[in-house]
């Protein structure tokens, strides 16, 4: 196997991208310079030398602990348990958050041997014990994510002096009803508030 070859051959290990997208990209790097895939190199390599799971939270970082947890405007009391450290910049985006994460590194599934002695569930259960006063539950709506949220729920719950919640589900802003899956459609209608 060639130079080239090889380079396709990783870049299809990636998730989205697949022989024909590898290859487009493969080649991109290869026209523009011999500095590009220097660069690329670098920065992988940078990366596999740097960035590991902050010890406090599990967030990708390279520092540890990582920037949210350093951060002393952030509310300790709070903590917001994501599924993966790649949640936690979709939750930043909105601006509305201003507590700590907590990135379990995977979801329950039994089909596929998870357990949760596979998850970050041992520190959450330290941090909690630190003095959370909330724990919000932001796994993702599906069938896995939402037996995540239950077993969590049900692990948390006998601790009183921690509210457990879930943030709630419904219509995106801008979408239409018609593009709208009917669990979606139903959790908009339980979740309803007046206007006001």
């Amino acid at each position: 196997m060639n130079a080239l070859d090889g380079l396709v051959e990783e870049l299809t290990r990636l998730p989205g991208i697949g022989r024909k997208t590898a290859r487009r990209l493969a080649y991109y790097l290869v026209k523009r310079s011999n500095d590009g895939p220097r660069r690329l190199a670098g920065a992988l390599e940078r990366v596999a030398d740097q960035v590991g799971p902050c010890g406090e939270c599990g967030n990708l970082s390279d520092a540890d602990p990582c920037e949210y947890c350093r951060d002393p405007r952030r509310d300790t009391a709070t903590v917001c348990v994501v599924e993966e450290a790649s949640d936690i910049s979709a939750i930043e985006r909105s601006g509305r958050f201003g507590g700590l994460y907590h990135v379990l590194g995977g979801r329950l599934s039994p089909l596929d041997g998870v357990g949760p002695d596979d998850l970050n569930v041992a520190r959450l259960e330290e941090r909690v014990a630190g003095g959370v006063s909330e724990v919000i539950v932001a796994t993702n709506p599906s069938i896995e994510g939402e037996a995540t949220a239950a077993y969590l729920r049900r692990l948390l719950e006998t601790r009183p002096a921690v509210k457990v919640t879930r943030p709630a589900q419904g219509l995106p802003v801008g979408g239409d009803l018609e593009y709208a899956d009917g669990v979606t459609i139903g959790e908009a209608l339980v979740g309803r508030r007046e206007m006001q």
